[in-house]
């Protein structure tokens, strides 16, 4: 993870002077499945937030959401939400939260000096903002390159020394938020056929574990779904923030964590080479660097 933040919230300290009202800034890049979420809660201020990678299990005000990639995610701090169902699938989030002065729904919002609205503008984004009940849209090409500057100002600050280009980021951040609820005209990307096809052969690999078996490579998945091996692997990235072999022994190794406590008859050599491993000690490698136990003592574990 790499964030900015004050309070409660996790990061590296905000100066105190720096940006009032910036509570968060940051993202998370999770490869793996993960063993915690976010409960419900709310925030300390609006947090405008966009799911570059992966999918994220989300529910607010009740609703049960599956996010997807490119998924623009606001929530008010009123709001109560919660990340994960409880926890967290590999994904790749970007998020801002900034006070704005109000906890209730009929407060007046106050925002940061630092904010360069005119204050006409301010008053229509605070009312567009009240009266939103869509807590996801579409991300435009414009925000999502917004919050890749914000990522790269987050990364290179040492001691405030990107603060100032922090500040003109979230600025142009809000101000694209407010032709996007302007517009009204939210832009969806429907899945192409190409995206798709990736999107079931991934499934099949979880759905139909024998297939794990097989001696897969780049190219022969890139075949799979018809498309060459750079357009694969964007769309795998794109699905699971995974490179593809990354994705295949990460399914290989939970198919194997499965079958050591459902077939106790198998030997761990048996299971290695049942998931498509080519060998027992790399096997046994990944599925310590995976689960932190060998193969056999995680099976003795679980009994």
């Amino acid at each position: 993870m790499q964030a900015l933040a004050r309070g409660q919230y996790p990061g590296r300290r905000i100066k105190e002077n720096a940006l009032p009202g910036l509570k968060a800034v940051g993202y998370w890049d999770a490869k793996f499945d993960q063993n915690w979420g976010l409960s419900w809660h709310c925030n300390e201020g609006i947090e405008i937030s966009y799911l570059e990678s992966g999918t994220m299990d989300f529910a607010v005000d009740g609703r049960e959401l599956t996010l997807e990639p490119g998924d623009l995610i606001v929530t008010r701090p009123w709001q109560m939400h919660r990340l994960g169902r409880p926890y967290l699938r590999p994904n790749k989030l970007h998020w801002v939260i900034v006070d704005v002065g109000v906890r209730r729904p009929d407060q007046s919002w106050k925002w940061p000096r630092w904010f360069l609205l005119d204050p006409d503008e301010a008053a229509e984004l605070e009312q567009k903002l009240r009266q939103n009940e869509k807590p996801v849209w579409r991300a435009t090409s414009e925000i999502r390159h917004c919050f890749h500057l914000i990522a790269q100002a987050v990364e290179n600050d040492v001691d405030g020394s990107h603060i100032s280009r922090l500040g003109v980021r979230i600025n142009e951040l809000v101000l694209l938020m407010l032709d996007l609820l302007r517009s009204q005209l939210v832009p969806i990307e429907y899945p192409t056929s190409s995206r798709q096809n990736v999107r079931a052969f991934l499934s099949s690999l979880v759905l139909q574990p024998d297939r794990l078996g097989s001696e897969w490579t780049l190219e022969s998945m890139a075949a799979q779904c018809g498309l060459r091996i750079t357009q694969f692997v964007h769309y795998v990235k794109e699905l699971t923030n995974m490179a593809p072999l990354h994705y295949l022994n990460h399914c290989r190794l939970e198919y194997a964590a499965k079958l050591l406590y459902e077939r106790p008859s198998l030997s761990v050599t048996d299971i290695a080479f049942l998931c498509g491993f080519s060998s027992s000690q790399y096997f046994a490698t990944l599925f310590r660097r995976r689960y932190g136990k060998s193969p056999r003592d995680f099976r003795l574990a679980q009994y």
